[in-house]
């Protein structure tokens, strides 16, 4: 699936992908090519973040083939592969005072020695991903300290770092608010018109819809469908991959496309709300 490009990044074919020996997405086939942004989108436990991890090589698959830039991704070196692809995880806890600055340091380790510290080139090119996240102010502050949306644009940064051609984004902006959302993907879109390929899991479809050249829309165990927003975000492909009824409208006062659930059949939910009302009721009459 996909179109033509002048350089493919990433192929899946026939990909089968799990842990601990269970199969979570079944026969995925799919190319990017250079400079595209692509969604990865579906309900929870669909499989998005196995499937960009087993892409990464951090998970084993279970059959198939991933290519990353033509070569097999089972027999590139861990030192290779952190030169062609960069992985931002969906949560990463630091329990100690590490910096800013220390942690966008770290994506430089593809390029030094275990014997060597960092040179004057991987100290300014550190710098100017921290001032192009917008976090140079922050350098010195320890990253536990720091807010949702500053943590991830010191994460974006340390991945920039890598200088990778590749970056493989999971939930990069779960859990912020709109301005930072907005932030993330506009980051995103100006890498990949800079030349970058980016993979990222996305759980605001509206944002998707906007910022991402195509969508792969995972679902019942397998890729239910891969194209450009418009032709992704149905109202028959979402339901069929969520599970319940969904709606797509566009926004006449922005043209942006909004994504919502219709009211499904509430007869049992108002028998249960009744009774934890009743309960509530008894409880203030004591």
């Amino acid at each position: 699936m996909g179109g033509f490009y002048l350089t493919e990044m990433i192929r899946a074919e026939h990909l089968y992908a799990g842990y601990h020996g269970k199969v979570i997405l079944s026969d995925v086939s799919f190319t990017v090519g250079e400079g595209e942004i692509v969604g990865l989108i579906g309900p929870n436990g669909a499989g998005k973040s196995t499937l960009l991890k087993t892409l990464r090589g951090i998970l084993p698959m279970c059959s198939g083939t991933a290519l990353l830039m033509g070569a097999d991704i089972r027999t590139l070196d861990a030192r290779l592969f952190a030169r062609r692809a960069a992985y931002l995880q969906q949560r990463v806890e630091m329990t100690f005072d590490y910096t800013a600055r220390d942690i966008v340091l770290a994506g430089r380790y593809p390029y030094l020695s275990w014997w060597r510290q960092e040179r004057a080139h991987d100290r300014a090119v550190a710098e100017a991903c921290m001032a192009y996240t917008g976090v140079a102010e922050l350098a010195e502050q320890p990253l536990h300290a720091m807010s949702g949306g500053q943590r991830q644009r010191v994460l974006l940064a340390k991945v920039l770092a890598q200088q990778t051609p590749v970056l493989f984004l999971d939930e990069p902006a779960t859990g912020l608010d709109i301005i930072y959302q907005e932030e993330i993907f506009r980051f995103c879109r100006e890498l990949c018109a800079a030349g970058k390929t980016v993979l990222l899991v996305a759980h605001e479809l509206s944002l998707a819809a906007r910022f991402c050249s195509r969508l792969l829309l995972l679902g019942r165990g397998t890729l239910l469908a891969d194209g450009a927003p418009h032709e992704v975000l149905t109202d028959v492909l979402l339901t069929r991959a969520y599970g319940a009824p969904v709606c797509v409208a566009q926004n006449p006062l922005t043209q942006h496309t909004e994504v919502y659930t219709k009211a499904g059949e509430r007869g049992r939910q108002q028998h249960l709300l009744d009774v934890i009302l009743d309960h509530a009721d008894e409880g203030r009459a004591v």
